[in-house]
């Protein structure tokens, strides 16, 4: 009963802060932008070095819960962590977000505007994903089932692409997110510097066309629909990285067989105007599960120096390692083996950085908060166990921070 009322009590004071003191309580920080292959933030290199939090808005949906987020986002903060990714998006299901075509739940659009509000509150940048290439969370299946639910002639998942009323749903979609005013700080999304950046969609592929040709086609309408109704925020795919027939050499060399029926080009789905930085995803553990550990860690070096060099010298865009972790069930794991996925990843985006290169930053999947026992699997990091792995994340945003000039920030990070 004491623990309940500590929640009721921390929710209380939490919601109060924002109406006490509003916008005044936000960091003073501007838009991301971008200058060739860096973001800039306030005149100076921003570095993203940050996690994936995708629970951020089924979790403060009740009120009762959003201390969690505070306490992650805190965690975060004290490990110099700049950026948080989650979704933007649960299509039917339990707390939807989007419970039918352009109807939502007022509720769960209030826990989305409660992220972003504590994402501005303690210094945080967002990344939001508009809808998901898996039915985890409804995702482009959802859509497909709606509109079939109201005649359209549609068979598969893929017609998400290519079907002009799903089409329009996933429009509107955006419409909505970017146009709401946050019922915490008054302030319209498209208009809110805590946002980093939207991408479109957490992984997308079209199996029913492995040319690529079909999602590059999608990706080139949507981004310019979004920067049609967003110009200040920047823009990218959700992409795992996975090479098509405009790199027949990298396809060959660097993507795991099965990516080769995706329906993904790297290349030619981020060389758009309207996408402002390329994102890849590493998992080689899953994607080469027949590897010893030293091959796997070879090719995760590999795989970012590869799109490292097409982001500098084709894309001439930045680059973002959106999703990257070490699974604990992974046959052998051992906290030392995530250790060298963790040292190697940051390792190869610092070499970048130092130099001025494309590689932006990495963002570990995933971060809790310590008790979400509903949302812990093998790859869920709790950066209050202070373990190891938690050192190595800390020592990478001091010495991003370094390189991006906030210096003066680096004694308050945790190492």
């Amino acid at each position: 009963m004491k623990c309940l009322c500590l929640v009721a009590f921390l929710a209380i004071v939490i919601t109060q802060s924002y109406n006490e003191i509003g916008a005044e309580a936000a960091s003073s920080d501007g838009f991301v932008s971008r200058k060739g292959v860096q973001f800039i933030l306030n005149g100076k290199p921003f570095y993203a070095n940050g996690f994936n939090a995708y629970w951020l808005t089924y979790e403060a949906t009740d009120p009762a819960t959003r201390f969690k987020i505070t306490y992650a986002f805190q965690n975060a903060t004290g490990h110099g962590l700049t950026v948080a990714r989650t979704w933007g998006f649960r299509d039917g299901g339990y707390r939807a977000l989007q419970t039918a075509p352009g109807s939502y739940d007022e509720l769960t659009f209030q826990g989305l505007d409660f992220a972003i509000a504590e994402a501005k509150r303690l210094g945080i940048k967002m990344i939001i994903t508009f809808v998901n290439n898996y039915s985890d969370f409804g995702g482009k299946k959802q859509y497909v089932d709606w509109a079939k639910s109201q005649g359209q002639a549609v068979n598969s998942e893929d017609d998400f692409y290519t079907n002009p009323l799903v089409k329009q749903f996933f429009k509107n979609h955006v419409k909505t997110m970017v146009e709401r005013v946050n019922t915490f700080t008054k302030i319209a999304y498209k208009d809110e510097p805590t946002i980093m950046a939207w991408e479109l969609m957490n992984e997308p592929q079209c199996k029913a066309d492995p040319s690529g040709k079909t999602l590059t086609a999608w990706i080139g309408e949507m981004a310019t629909y979004v920067k049609s109704l967003d110009s200040k925020h920047l823009l990218s795919t959700g992409l795992e990285g996975f090479y098509g027939d405009s790199s027949p050499q990298r396809k060959a060399s660097l993507n795991p067989v099965a990516a080769n029926v995706l329906g993904t080009d790297f290349i030619a789905n981020h060389n758009l105007d309207a996408i402002d930085f390329a994102s890849i995803h590493s998992y080689p553990d899953l994607w080469f599960p027949n590897l010893n550990e030293t091959s796997r860690l070879g090719f995760l070096r590999k795989w970012i120096e590869g799109h490292m060099e097409d982001a500098q010298n084709i894309l001439k865009k930045p680059l973002i390692l959106g999703e990257f972790g070490k699974p604990s069930n992974t046959p052998g794991y051992t906290l030392a083996k995530r250790d060298a996925v963790f040292n190697a990843t940051f390792e190869t985006i610092y070499a970048s950085a130092e130099k001025g290169g494309p590689v932006a930053g990495a963002l570990f999947w995933h971060l809790i908060s310590g008790g979400m026992k509903n949302f812990e699997d093998p790859l869920s990091i709790v950066l209050s166990d202070n373990t190891s792995t938690v050192k190595i994340i800390g020592k990478q945003s001091r010495k991003l921070g370094l390189i991006g000039g906030r210096g003066k920030l680096s004694h308050k990070i945790k190492v």
